[in-house]
């Protein structure tokens, strides 16, 4: 055997040791692709039926041959004031779930509370609990405290979609904050509050803007609530709307397929802007 063939052998066998690799992971390709295009299918065929002027379900062509924003002009003409108020409300419910959860997931976590492991356990069981329980339960007392067809009302349920979760979460990661920064605070002269303001908000960040960021798509995508704690047009959000929409114009759904669209791309923006805050959110309560 030659100087040649005794360097180029070991090449070869390491070659063909990964051709076999190499298959096994086109193939995993192909196979996420295919899986990646039927997900997606859905939202394609929403798009493409908005933009197809005065189409119906049978009319409807696969690929958008005279691409038209009519639809889109005709939701905004109908739903404007519906996503205005989605937007109002979902941004009430951010607001209420974090002030309510932030605290209780610090005390949770923190102050050494006896029963916190049956307390965080409660928490998660009360999302097993059908949303049209809850909200036959709530309009009970909602019309007795007159916040039935209010934006206050609203909120306040909304905000309760996505309060078990951000306590969870919270007092996930904050159980990993060390309690010595919050003792060397402490005996600078900060109090539990100012401890709790100055220290533990600024290091929970990633926890904060997930928790937010889920409380508002839970308040976005609502329907049980909306449909049950208003009578009136006073207070309809985008999802009453399109439910609306659908019942008054049933024949063009090219419209009600736009009104989809834009409902759809507050919560797209927010996911891409805030994805990487998601994971470092998710991930950093399992880590201590």
């Amino acid at each position: 055997m030659t100087t040649t063939e005794t360097v180029t052998e070991p090449v070869r066998v390491k070659a063909a040791a990964k051709a076999p690799g190499a298959r096994r992971s086109w193939r995993s390709t192909v196979l996420a692709l295919l899986i990646l295009a039927v997900m997606l299918f859905p939202v394609y065929w929403m798009i493409s039926t908005a933009l197809q002027p005065h189409s119906s379900i049978a009319a409807t062509q696969l690929l958008p041959t005279s691409p038209s924003l009519d639809n889109f002009r005709a939701a905004f003409d109908t739903q404007g004031g519906s996503l205005l108020t989605s937007l109002v409300v979902s941004l009430g419910a951010v607001a209420v779930c974090l002030a309510l959860a932030a605290p209780a997931a610090y005390g949770l976590a923190q102050f050494g509370l006896r029963g916190s492991r049956g307390i965080v356990f409660g928490t998660l069981i009360t999302q097993m609990v059908p949303g049209i329980v809850v909200a036959n339960a709530l309009y009970s007392a909602y019309a007795e405290l007159g916040l039935v067809n209010s934006y206050a009302g609203l909120i306040l349920a909304d905000a309760s979609l996505g309060l078990p979760f951000a306590i969870v979460l919270l007092r996930a990661f904050m159980v990993s904050i060390p309690s010595e920064v919050i003792e060397a605070a402490m005996v600078d002269g900060a109090n539990r509050f100012t401890a709790f303001v100055r220290i533990v908000l600024p290091m929970s960040r990633n926890a904060l803007i997930t928790s937010g960021l889920f409380a508002f798509l839970f308040a976005w995508a609502d329907f049980i609530f909306a449909l049950t704690l208003n009578t009136t047009d006073d207070v309809k959000p985008v999802t009453l709307g399109i439910y609306q929409f659908i019942g008054a114009h049933v024949s063009d759904w090219g419209a009600v397929m736009a009104t989809a669209v834009l409902s759809a791309i507050p919560a797209a923006i927010l996911l891409v802007v805030a994805q990487k805050y998601i994971a470092a959110g998710i991930s950093g309560g399992s880590i201590k």
